[in-house]
């Protein structure tokens, strides 16, 4: 019988970003800066459609729970990056890396059923708009979130689980800047045929089904748009869809970039760029995106000043 002779790991070193001296401080202050943006936009974005009165529909509520979920994972890996850029071993411990790990999965994959369920509303908006305020009711706006968290939670801890309890050999480094599947895998001595099955089955599962609701949704959205008689109302319904639909190609594009390269090219060094890109670089860019081409945003966002500046002259 093969034997392994294990160390116990108790903590994890994280390769980072980079390993050259020099550009650790400008990655530090370019990621501090885009963290914090992420943070004020998507913080601000939860208050703004919680407090705006006019801002009470199903279509922001589903965008105060994506923005709730660009934070939350966004969370779950930027300050612990950032801590990494200025300490001389960027060492997590291994409760903190499995914490990190569950946190980062139960967030991006509520993100992927979050923004599904935005298209299945603007559909219902631009296709039936008359039923619109019966089909999106309050409560069929908390199943559409509730399910993706509920099933993204089972899906992180079995997940999670299933990593950390098996066997490390007891090389600790983990070849990225967070606690990611992939490379705490390559570090496991044990059998890891089927986490890796478990992973597999659920990231396409995840992916497939959510983009095909999205794109089934927009089909639809299309084709009721090319009946409309009026310019206007063409102009209208499309304008209604372009910040979910930007929000929904860069964050898909990226994702589907990162599976869809070729093996032979396919590395964990050329995985780090795009997952800066969806980790922190998108949860940056979503509340910019629906802020700068949402009339409605904008003015609450005027209203809010306002208010905010009579309490304080």
């Amino acid at each position: 019988m093969e034997t392994h002779n294990l160390t116990v790991v108790r903590e994890f070193i994280l390769m980072g970003i980079t390993d050259r001296p020099e550009l650790q401080a400008p990655l530090f202050t370019l990621f501090l800066l885009i963290y914090g943006v992420s943070m004020v936009g998507n913080l601000g974005m939860v208050i703004l459609t919680t407090v705006d009165s006019r801002l009470q529909t199903p279509m922001y509520f589903l965008l105060r729970h994506l923005a709730l979920t660009d934070l939350g994972y966004s969370t779950a890996v930027g300050p612990k990056m950032l801590v990494n850029f200025v300490v001389d071993q960027n060492t997590i411990s291994y409760n903190f890396c499995a914490t990190q790990l569950g946190f980062f999965l139960l967030f991006i994959g509520s993100e992927l059923f979050i923004l599904s369920a935005m298209s299945y509303d603007r559909y219902v908006a631009i296709c039936n708009p008359l039923l619109y305020t019966v089909i999106m009711s309050q409560r069929v706006c908390w199943v559409l979130v509730a399910v993706p968290y509920l099933y993204c939670t089972f899906m992180s801890l079995l997940v999670t689980i299933k990593i950390f309890t098996l066997s490390f050999c007891g090389y600790n480094v983990v070849n990225h800047f967070f606690c990611d599947c992939i490379p705490l895998l390559s570090l496991i001595c044990s059998d890891t045929h089927e986490v890796e099955l478990i992973i597999m089955m659920f990231a396409a599962f995840d992916l497939i089904s959510s983009l095909l609701f999205v794109l089934v949704s927009y089909l639809l959205i299309l084709t009721a748009i090319l009946k409309m008689n009026s310019a206007e109302g063409r102009r209208k319904a499309f304008s209604t869809c372009g910040s979910h639909l930007t929000v929904v190609t860069v964050f898909y594009g990226t994702l589907i970039f990162m599976y869809v390269q070729p093996k032979s090219s396919h590395s964990i060094d050329t995985d780090k760029l795009p997952s800066i890109f969806y980790t922190l670089i998108i949860p940056m860019l979503n509340p910019l995106i629906y802020s700068l081409r949402n009339k409605d945003v904008k003015c609450a966002l005027q209203r809010t000043w306002k208010k905010v500046g009579n309490v304080f002259p």
